[in-house]
């Protein structure tokens, strides 16, 4: 199992390089930042100093979308990076949360975000493509390579996933739901003639090691807060009991009132007292170091290739030398 560490683009840049470093160091062979840019600094100016101070660690968005920035500057990005670099990064990408909602957007559509998928990686590795019906293609580009992760939680998104991108991104780590989601991407990637082993699995939640469970709860009960605005968007499209999504994602979510993006994805967030404790330990690894290797695999059991630690609360560091001391290596064996 591969392991990765999240981000947010918090000011000064320098710390985001400190702590991306330090994650190499302990073996995390990922770098992943959110990327909304109203909420935070630029994150693609930040992955040029990353890549630069470190040597194999990949980095990526998660997640980006194909509404803020034009698809050919968002593959051009991509590949002038991977030219400097050594094809060193991944393209995470959903429909848009808290990027486009700050900015005053709705998310984008599964059909632009499929057609996005195809367009990015093509431009990136050098192949033509087709944007708002204009033939591109980036001429100086030389055995480009960038693989195209999609974060889904839907069945519509979910089958997209599995039929276009080279990666899933799960936000949460809760066994039950990993599973039902997984079978869901791999069955679309059989449908559509694709051989489903090929799908990279990554699960991408909140981790904090340590004895004090109800402290470690509270520094990431935010989580449950940002997925329940995607969990709010499939209850308003499905309905509140729907067979199409399982209810152990959506029930948690009927006392939730609005949500402010002030306070996204950080620790004390006022907008998820709506979350309650079994949520948050269903969907965080929390506890101590014996408690993250157990259910870390149960997850590689069922089929998750990469585990990408959400390290928004107060033991970033702690966090992060636990993992390369104990955690990281108990799973590659």
């Amino acid at each position: 199992m591969d392991f990765g560490l999240v981000l947010q683009t918090d000011p000064p840049a320098s710390r985001v390089v400190s702590l991306m470093k330090r994650a190499e160091r302990n073996g995390f062979t990922h770098g992943w930042t959110f990327d909304s840019a109203v909420l935070w600094q630029e994150p693609f100016v930040i992955y040029s100093q990353i890549l630069a101070h470190t040597t194999t660690l990949k980095v990526g968005p998660m997640v980006t979308n194909p509404g803020t920035r034009t698809w050919e500057v968002t593959a051009s990005t991509f590949a002038t990076l991977n030219d400097m670099f050594g094809n060193r990064t991944v393209c995470g990408i959903g429909r848009g949360d808290s990027a486009m909602r700050v900015a005053g957007r709705k998310p984008n559509t599964l059909a632009r975000l499929g057609e996005a998928i195809d367009a990015i990686r093509d431009l990136a590795e050098g192949r033509e493509s087709e944007v708002d019906g204009q033939p591109l293609r980036l001429p100086w580009v030389r055995d480009g390579k960038l693989p195209v992760w999609m974060a889904a939680y839907g069945p519509k998104a979910l089958a997209l996933a599995g039929r276009k991108a080279d990666g899933f991104i799960l936000q949460l780590a809760d066994p039950y739901l990993t599973e039902w989601m997984v079978k869901a991407v791999r069955a679309a990637a059989v449908e559509a003639g694709r051989d489903p082993a090929s799908v990279t699995i990554c699960v991408a939640a909140p981790a904090y090691v340590g004895d004090d469970l109800a402290h470690a709860r509270e520094q990431c009960r935010w989580f449950g807060g940002m997925v329940g605005n995607h969990v709010a968007d499939l209850v308003a499209r499905y309905g509140e009991h729907s067979d199409m999504v399982p209810e152990a994602l959506t029930a948690y979510i009927k006392e939730r009132h609005g949500y402010d993006y002030s306070h996204h994805g950080r620790a004390g967030n006022p907008s998820t007292d709506f979350v309650p404790d079994e949520i948050v330990d269903r969907f965080c690894l929390l506890g101590t170091a014996e408690a993250h290797i157990e259910k870390l695999k149960a997850l590689r059991e069922l089929g998750v290739d990469q585990f990408a630690v959400y390290d928004m609360h107060d033991a970033q560091e702690t966090t992060i030398d636990a993992y390369g001391a104990e955690i990281i290596p108990a799973l590659s064996r």
